[in-house]
């Protein structure tokens, strides 16, 4: 068994900023999407739609922290993702796990959902 996608539920101009954030930042593309009665879209990665957006009124965001924490990725090319990151003002905080040689961003994306961001042999 495997994670096969995550998804993200806000109303749609939420969902422009999230989408943006995940495409513009973390490099995912948008693509097909079969019709559905609500409106969205599915984010890929190698060919993969990782990330499902799905236009909702009914999904409001937490006062509190919920028991959700965050979901993460792996991916490459620190530098560009910190220069991304930095460029769009987001705030994130780093780590260095020297025993696995991974780099780690933790954030939050427009939607107050935590992303991990792992980053194998390169260093911050």
């Amino acid at each position: 068994m495997h994670i096969d996608h995550v998804n993200i539920s806000a109303p749609a101009e939420l969902l422009l900023k999230v989408r943006d954030f995940y495409c513009n930042v973390l490099g995912l593309t948008e693509g097909f999407r079969p019709k559905f009665s609500k409106h969205g879209f599915w984010l890929y990665s190698e060919g993969k739609p990782i990330i499902h957006l799905v236009e909702s009124l009914e999904h409001h965001r937490n006062e509190k922290q919920g028991f959700f924490d965050h979901f993460a990725l792996q991916s490459s090319g620190l530098a560009g993702v910190l220069e991304k990151l930095d460029a769009a003002g987001i705030k994130y905080k780093k780590s260095y796990l020297p025993e696995i040689d991974l780099s780690q961003i933790f954030c939050k994306d427009p939607s107050g959902i935590g992303v991990e961001i792992n980053f194998r042999n390169e260093s911050l």
